[in-house]
């Protein structure tokens, strides 16, 4: 009994993951993506400092990295 139970958790667990595992890495990456236009767009039109305009660029940069980076996962997981 206990090995049908394996077998069958062994087959459906990562058919179930992978397909949940590319899902949440898209859904990270467009809630990333979207923040780092939201916050890009504060940047543009901000009348703050010359320094504090650079550093709130580079967080911009970096968060829009994460969003792009995400979605690469999502596509390497989904071919592999």
């Amino acid at each position: 009994m206990f090995a049908v139970a394996k077998k069958f958790v062994e087959h459906v667990i990562p058919a179930i993951v992978r397909p949940v595992h590319i899902v949440w890495n898209q859904a990270i990456g467009f809630v990333f993506i979207v923040l780092a236009i939201v916050f890009g767009f504060r940047v543009v039109r901000g009348k703050e400092p010359l320094g504090i305009q650079v550093v709130a660029g580079l967080f911009v940069l970096l968060i829009a990295w994460f969003g792009i980076s995400s979605f690469w996962k999502a596509r390497k997981i989904s071919k592999s």
